[in-house]
């Protein structure tokens, strides 16, 4: 029982990925950063790569993946169908800029129309994965005013963390992405830091009496509605033990937030190449230290589902 790891590298991927595209976009398109044939080349590559492989990964936690497609014809009431259309809609100001920017080496005019459009669309797409999780009322941690602002800046921290380390590894590291990217990452670790006192006082009304609708007692389950375990009990039944979530919060923290504070403020005194190999650690280091933290956000979820198999 645990959750599954094709959703952890998903949204950890994705999350990362849309945001580097957006900032590219912004960057590029309106000639912050110049349009340099490799710079640009690798960050697209990276940006599009990770979008591609968190997607291609989430039809691996499908029990059907080749119907796939069919969650694309939702779009009206599922905000997983919205996020398979906005995901692709994307792609298509994304190529637009990839070519004017990296092959053309233009930015400006339709180069940054197209680069604001796909920023855009970068942000829509985290808005609905975000959307996904918080719009599910059975799941109290979930179903919060901290879920959905919580995708967006983990995804403007890990996308301002690979654009910092891109510009330091060609030399051309620029003092304000720097700044955003340590900004951006203070502002995940304090927002991550509130969402889980938050879900530590959380108080969740709905009782095993309340669910089953019995009252004049206390409702106990003495045997489950079936013998084997469903996804539900495996992906948001997880049951972690107090001392590994505190464990596995530290690493959270240490390699997500601590680790890269220390490496970009070191990226800001020191000189080129060291700059660029402390941008490139701290970068490493948010992406291993996020999938520790979407994994315990999966694993302290708690499905309303499983007070019927007797657990509180």
């Amino acid at each position: 029982m645990h959750p599954a790891f094709s959703v952890v590298f998903f949204t950890t991927a994705t999350g990362a990925g849309y945001g580097l595209l957006a900032l590219l976009g912004l960057l590029g398109g309106l000639e912050f950063i110049p349009a340099d044939f490799w710079l640009g080349l690798a960050g697209m590559a990276l940006a599009l790569g990770l979008i591609v492989a968190g997607l291609l990964s989430s039809t691996g936690h499908l029990g059907r993946p080749e119907r796939a497609w069919r969650a694309f014809s939702q779009w009206r009431s599922s905000w997983l169908s919205r996020e398979g259309v906005a995901s692709v809609a994307t792609f298509i100001p994304a190529a637009l800029f990839g070519i004017g920017w990296v092959f053309f080496g233009e930015g400006g005019g339709w180069v940054a129309a197209a680069g604001l459009l796909a920023a855009a669309g970068a942000v829509v797409t985290v808005c609905t994965t975000g959307m996904i999780y918080a719009s599910l009322k059975p799941i109290a941690q979930w179903h919060s005013r901290y879920t959905l602002p919580a995708y967006l800046i983990f995804a403007a921290m890990t996308g301002s963390s690979l654009a910092n380390a891109l510009l330091q590894g060609f030399n051309m590291g620029s003092s304000a992405v720097l700044a955003f990217a340590l900004l951006a990452t203070l502002a995940g670790w304090g927002w991550k830091l509130a969402t889980w006192r938050h879900n530590d006082r959380l108080e969740i009304p709905t009782t095993a009496n309340t669910a089953t609708g019995l009252a004049g007692g206390t409702v106990r389950s003495i045997e489950w509605p079936h013998t084997e375990e469903n996804y539900l009990l495996k992906e948001m039944g997880f049951r972690i033990a107090r001392k590994h979530s505190a464990k596995l919060r530290w690493i959270t923290q240490a390699l997500a937030f601590v680790v890269p504070i220390v490496l970009l403020i070191l990226a800001f005194m020191a000189p080129w190449p060291l700059a660029s190999m402390a941008s490139a650690l701290a970068a490493v280091s948010q992406f291993a230290g996020m999938l520790v933290e979407r994994w315990l956000f999966f694993a302290e979820a708690k499905h309303t589902v499983t007070l019927y198999y007797g657990r509180a």
